[in-house]
């Protein structure tokens, strides 16, 4: 499974991101290795990260998308892109994968 995790560090060590549609990187992991780190270019800006950072994940071929908290166009895109969502908070992006792959 193809899993991106809104990041605020270019690192597995790095804490998830509390919003997806502004936080700074993207992590990418694909069967519990970490891929790379996608720096996301709509975290500033104006109107319609959520849409933009949806598309961009749909490209990458993300199967599940983790954030701190979704807002509701970024949750409604995600879902028409076939990407499934989780939410957590106060965690690494190592954990989460650990957490979801168990």
């Amino acid at each position: 499974m193809k899993i991106a995790i809104a990041s605020i560090g270019k690192d597995e060590d790095s804490e998830v991101s509390p919003v997806g549609g502004r936080a700074p990187f993207y992590l990418i992991f694909e069967d519990k290795k970490f891929v790379k780190a996608v720096s996301n270019p709509f975290r500033v800006g104006g109107g319609g990260a959520g849409f933009g950072v949806a598309k961009m994940l749909a490209d990458e071929g993300v199967e599940l998308a983790v954030c701190g908290k979704f807002g509701p166009n970024m949750q409604t895109a995600l879902e028409q892109n076939g990407i499934k969502t989780r939410a957590f908070s106060g965690k690494t992006a190592k954990e989460i994968i650990e957490e979801i792959e168990k």
